[in-house]
């Protein structure tokens, strides 16, 4: 089922913008998708995207296989792959991640390993990302009050 965080609601509705569900399943299939070659894609493409399950080892790889093509027929370009991490701090509950931990402080906001561990693995990823250095991080201040951090 689709997962949409508030902090999405100015491109979800037209899914301009990769939303964080797309985005970890990119990072969970090993395939880099550049914005230029999502805007190739229709809505119908954009919404599988989105829709299609990508857990499973079988279904990470009909992924994978899928946005390939798709990127092929629609760009005619061939995908970049994207190092797939063997354990993610996203699947971490244990250890806040130290980026996310360093970005909360500069908010003012303190982190409990506690509450990192009732955070789903998509708000983690979500937060991990948001958190990066060279990052637009205008949404993690939203997605930490979304996440009821702050």
């Amino acid at each position: 089922m689709a997962q949409f965080f508030q902090f999405e609601a100015d491109f979800v509705e037209s899914l301009r913008c990769i939303p964080m569900q797309v985005r970890f399943k990119l990072d969970t299939c090993g395939v880099k998708l550049k914005l230029s070659q999502w805007n190739h894609f229709n809505s119908s493409d954009r919404l599988t995207l989105v829709e299609m399950p990508c857990e499973s080892a079988l279904e990470v790889q009909a992924y994978r296989d899928f946005l390939q093509r798709l990127i092929r027929e629609r760009t005619g370009t061939e995908a970049s792959d994207l190092p797939i991490d063997a354990a993610p701090g996203w699947l971490d509950a244990t250890k806040v991640a130290d980026s996310v931990q360093q970005k909360a402080q500069e908010q003012g906001v303190a982190i409990a390993a506690e509450q990192w561990a009732t955070l789903t693995p998509l708000q983690r990823f979500a937060l991990i990302k948001l958190s990066r250095s060279g990052h637009e991080n205008s949404n993690f201040l939203p997605a930490l009050k979304e996440f009821h951090l702050a």
